[in-house]
Parts: C-alpha cells; structure tokens; sequence
C-alpha cells in the first residue's frame, strides 16, 4: 500500500486475551473503519452462578457499529470464534474471512443462533490476501497450531504492515504435512514489519515446543498396553491430535465411539474437509460397542478440561446415562489444564480412580503437547520479521513481561513496545507507539438458559446467595400497618443456631416496631382506607429486616419480603384520577 499521507495513526484495541487466558478480541481502527480481529470466549469460575460464557465488554465496538467493515478469523478454537454468534445479536459484521475449518465450524453456530443472515462468510486459503474497506488488505499466512487450518496474518495498512500471529508454534514435522510458511515471514521482515504482535502463551518455557508427531509413540506404547477399554479424553478442536488418536485406533483394531457434541460436529466438519480420514466403519454407536470384547473398544469423549457438563466429568461423576466406569479401563487425559482449570480436572482424574480406571495424565507420559511456542519459538518469530513495534498479547501479565524481555535481547528496544492491558488504546505511527487512552473493557456473562446477559447485579447477588443462603420472609399487612397473621419464615442454606420458632417470633417484634415507627411515613389520612404507597413501605421494611438478620445471624443472606396487602376498589383522589393500590404480587416484583 502507498504511505500514510493524511498523517493518521492506526488504533489497536485489544478487548479480551489480555492479562487472562481466552476470549481472544482485537480491534484495528483507521480513520472511521474498523475491523475486528477474533471475537473469542471464555469459561465461567465457579463463583459465576447460572453463567455460561463469558464475553469480553463490546461496548465500543456496539457504539461504532456503523465505522465496522468486517472480521479476520484466525482459526477455529472457541477462544478465538466462540463469541462471534452472540455478537451478532447486537450488531451486524459485513463479512467474515477465515480458513476453512474455522468457518465451516462458524456456520453452524450461527445457524443454530439464529444469526446467520447478519454477516457473510468467506473462506481463505494461504497467501490469499482480501481486501475490507479502504484502508484495510489482509493476507492470511499458514502457521501451525494444535488445530487444523490455522494462520498468522499480516495487516497491510497505509502506515505499514502490522503482524498478528494468532496463536502458533514452529512445527517443522506437522501431522498434516501443512508447514509455517516461514519464507512469506522472512519476505515481510526483509521488507520491514511495522508492529508485531505475538502469541505469549509459553513466554516463561525455554526451548522449542516439541512437534504434535511427537506425540504419536507415548499414545502408541499407551494404546498397545491397554487390554481393557480404552477411552481418551482431548480438547474437542484438536484436529491433528484426534486423527492421530483414529489412526492408532485403526492400527490397533478398536472401534470409535465418540461422546460429545462438539467433538461429534468437529470430527464431521474435519472430515468434509479432508482433515480427517477413515474408514466410515471405524465409528460405531455406543449401543453396539457394549456387545464387542473390550479390547475392541475405544471412547472417545469431551471433558479434559473438567468442564461440568462435558462427558468425561459427567462419567467420573456417575452421571452419565449410558457409561460406567469399570475396573479394566485405561482414561488417558491427551491434554494439560488450562490455568484455572487444574482442580476441577485433579477431582474428576480421583473420582475416576475410586471407581478403578487406571488413569495416564500428566506431562511426563508425554501424550500431550502444546500448541504454542516457547522462548525459542518467539525468537524466531522475533527473527523471522524484525519488527519494529512490538506487543506481547495472548497471555497473562507475567506472560506478557516475559515475552518483552525476549523482544529485548532480540534488538527491540524498550522504548518501543508496550504492555497493554485489555481495553488499552494503542496509537501507532510510523515512527512512534503508545496508549493514548482506554475504552470500557471487563466482562459480559451470558446465562444460554434464558439466552440473555447476566448483569453484575444479579451475579453478585447469585454469588451472595449461594455463600450465605437466602432468607424469605411473607407477611400481611392491614389498612392500619398492623401485622394481620404471624409472617411466615423459609430458610435455604442460611446456617444459624437459631431455631426457627425463635426466629419468627423476633421477626414479627421486629416487624411491628418497623410499622409502628414508620407507618406515618407511608399512610397518607385516617379511616378504613388510608393512601398508602405500598411499594415505598415494602422496600424500607425489606431493607430493615435485612438490617436486622445481618446483625442477629451473623450472617450476610439475600433477604426476600413477601408483602400481602389489603385489596382495594378504586379511590377518587383529589384531581379526579383513579388510583388503585398495588396487589401483594406488584409490590414484590
């Protein structure tokens, strides 16, 4: 592209995979067009009550809807695409280019969103290179990652060519036979990489990450040992590691059975695509399978990450439907916990070591390698494409250090990167680099159940609820503000040595003393039926009792009143309007 002659600088935006592990989102900005670099999620902790996925802050990208001119994909892990579907339900993204695999897997997300008509999809092969919007051509460069059909990009903009390297290691002996395009690097770096921004995942690793062939003879000593079923857990996207785990099972004379969803539609779309090849006869149902020896048998299941509903957590946990674990069984683990994942993953390995499987996990069984590269591998990125700019991205903030202190010895000087956190605003020039500001960045909990966002409101009180328990209180109150039956008190996981008789007798006093403070407050005349607005003296009796419970207990639960009130035929008030006073059910919503 011709130099920048309008003197504007580029914006790199990153909104999540910063300082965290997931949820993979940048935004590019030049002049009004952007485009969106990923759009990934991440996995909910356990104090997320009721929440599925986690998204990054979108808010400026939504605010500049109409500056959006379409979407780079990388590849197809779900913390680079997952979020893509839920996106579009807030606004439209006029294409999305990626490799194949990534939008063969996209297509059926947003077909089952209801979303499909808000974008257009296009696949790219190697070196192709397309063009959005004016500022914008992209060329799409193979590297290789623990998945299928995965690249690094570069980002011909007018003020130069910014490299982005998805997530990659150096694999010079790839399963598929689909090598880095190293020379394409070594030509962009010849001819001067403006910016460089690179995956950081194994920043604090020394050496190269092993090659995913690597793997091939730990899984076959594995597969050959075993007399009993076999079954084997992996990250349901890993393409290269699942076609190595089918071809031993064809080698070895063990069916398939695969237990999934998201394995089951990868392996279908892998397939289509040439990724994957065996026979059709390899596959086999998991009703048939119980009827062959199980030596024949291998399980291939999701869950290796200890996710709750994934299949191997359920079968450790003795929920599955249809699979038991018995003595015999070998479960080998073909992947290393994701940080954050680690306790969830050591419960279900012990749980299904109680129940007698033998169990391979662990990093010297060497059934598992990495898909990103380690200091060596970001040297020789560094080396291949001799930025100029760099930032360190993908990764967590000790991953983020390590990683500049490599771009340091590799000759970039210090003056001339940044360590950025998610929301950080990089402006860069031709000749210089910094963050000029911030946009909102954090989080956006998606509850799928009810297909709807989870604000920190509801989360803090979920959260709230289930660390202290939760006190509902039903009372009925006359025309008088006198209490016209003793309340009724139900306590769920509130933990007190108080017993319940005694606590509905304090309630009450508690209760009547509130009414007979503040009842004037609320009660506007005298007579059978005073005005009174009820919603005012719902919330402060709640608030009070809140008050109250908190100091009595020792305790901080979620407090609920249930407030009957009298009913009411309409009442003519002074400016001739009709006003009706809101039923029990009104006051407590």
């Amino acid at each position: 592209m011709a130099k920048n002659e309008t003197n504007s600088a580029l914006k790199i935006i990153p909104l999540g995979g910063l300082h965290e592990i997931g949820k993979n989102t940048c935004v590019f900005e030049y002049d009004d067009e952007i485009i969106l670099l990923d759009a990934g999620l991440a996995f909910p902790t356990e104090a997320m009550h009721g929440v599925n996925i986690v998204l990054p802050d979108m808010t400026y990208v939504r605010e500049n809807r109409h500056k959006i001119k379409g979407m780079v994909v990388t590849h197809g892990h779900e913390d680079h695409i997952g979020g893509i579907a839920f996106h579009l339900k807030q606004f439209d993204i006029p294409v999305i280019y990626g490799p194949r695999l990534a939008m063969a897997m996209l297509e059926g997300k947003l077909e089952e969103a209801g979303v499909r008509d808000r974008t257009e999809l296009r696949s790219v092969l190697p070196r192709d290179i397309v063009r959005i919007g004016k500022s914008f051509f992209v060329e799409y460069i193979r590297n290789t990652h623990s998945i299928a059909d995965s690249f690094t990009v570069a980002i011909h903009t007018p003020l130069g060519v910014v490299i982005h390297t998805g997530d990659f290691k150096f694999d010079h002996t790839p399963v598929d036979g689909e090598r880095f395009d190293i020379q394409r690097l070594a030509e962009h770096g010849e001819k001067g990489v403006l910016c460089l921004l690179s995956d950081s995942t194994n920043s604090e690793v020394p050496g190269f990450t092993p090659s995913e062939s690597a793997v091939y003879p730990n899984l076959d000593r594995v597969f050959s040992q075993t007399q009993g079923r076999l079954f084997v857990t992996t990250f349901a996207s890993s393409v290269h590691r699942i076609n190595m785990i089918l071809q031993l099972a064809q080698k070895h004379n063990r069916v398939v059975t695969v237990v999934g969803r998201s394995m089951l539609n990868l392996i279908a779309h892998a397939r289509n695509l040439g990724y994957i090849k065996c026979a059709d006869n390899l596959f086999q149902p998991l009703h048939t399978v119980r009827n062959l020896p199980d030596e024949n048998v291998l399980i291939l299941t999701t869950g290796s990450q200890g996710e709750p509903m994934a299949a191997m957590t359920r079968i450790a946990n003795q929920e599955h439907p249809h699979i038991k674990i018995r003595e015999g069984d070998t479960v080998v683990f073909s992947a290393n916990p994701i940080p954050g994942n680690t306790i969830a993953v050591v419960n279900t390995i012990d749980k299904l070591m109680i129940q007698g499987a033998k169990v391979v996990y662990g990093r010297d069984q060497g059934v598992h390698v990495s898909g990103h590269g380690c200091q060596e591998d970001q040297k020789l990125m560094l080396a291949l494409t001799r930025p100029k700019f760099f930032v360190p991205v993908h990764g967590e903030h000790r991953m983020l250090v390590k990683h500049s202190e490599t771009a340091r010895k590799m000759g970039v000087p210090a003056e001339n990167m940044v360590i950025i956190q998610n929301g950080d605003m990089i402006e860069l020039t031709e000749d210089s680099i910094g963050v000029i500001g911030k946009v909102p960045s954090g989080i956006e909990l998606v509850d799928t159940t009810s297909s709807g966002m989870v604000s920190a409101k509801v989360l803090h009180e979920r959260q709230r609820m289930a660390e202290e328990g939760i006190v509902t209180i039903a009372a009925a109150i006359d025309w008088q503000g006198k209490l016209m039956a003793k309340p009724d008190i139900h306590l769920r996981g509130v933990v007190t040595s108080v017993e319940r008789s005694l606590l509905q007798k304090w309630v009450q006093q508690r209760l009547e003393e509130i009414l007979s403070v503040r009842w004037s407050e609320f009660a506007n005349g005298e007579g059978l039926q005073p005005e009174v607005d009820w919603g005012g003296l719902h919330g402060t009796l709640e608030r009070e009792l809140h008050r109250s419970i908190r100091r009595e207990l020792q305790c901080q639960p979620s407090v609920t009143l249930l407030m009957q009130t009298p009913d009411e035929p309409p009442v003519k008030v002074a400016d001739g309007r009709r006003r009706r006073t809101r039923t029990a059910a009104q006051v407590a919503s």
